[in-house]
């Protein structure tokens, strides 16, 4: 039962990523604002001036504080800012997904998530 409480309320995506990226995901409908004082977003568009500790910032906020995030998407190319962060991440919930952004094609390698599972099945 315990294990079925840590995903019950997760019911949102959040995302970290280029403009491009969090456009078309908040067009297809992801974007979500808390209600009260402290209203936060779901989402965080990363530009050549976000630096480092914002986007750290952003991931802990949706992997730690929000129990109401299930996955997290991030473009692997911002991923690479924070890889120490996104690579020691191990909690189930929320799951963090790299992604791939218009401008910089994904890489398998660098996936943390890959690189596990290879490591499981002893690749």
């Amino acid at each position: 039962m315990a294990y079925q409480a840590d995903f019950k309320n997760r019911e949102f995506l959040a995302v970290i990523g280029d403009e491009d990226s969090v456009t078309g995901l908040l067009l297809a409908g992801i974007g979500h604002v808390t209600t009260g004082a402290e209203a936060q977003k779901n989402f965080l568009v990363v530009d050549s001036k976000t630096d480092t500790a914002a986007i750290e910032s952003a991931f802990d906020r949706f992997t730690q504080e929000r129990k109401d995030i299930g996955i997290v998407l991030i473009n692997q190319h911002i991923a690479d800012k924070i890889r120490h962060r996104v690579d020691s991440y191990t909690a189930a919930f929320p799951t963090v997904l790299e992604i791939p952004s218009k401008d910089h094609p994904y890489d398998p390698e660098k996936d943390s998530v890959l690189r596990r599972v290879r490591r499981l099945f002893g690749e």
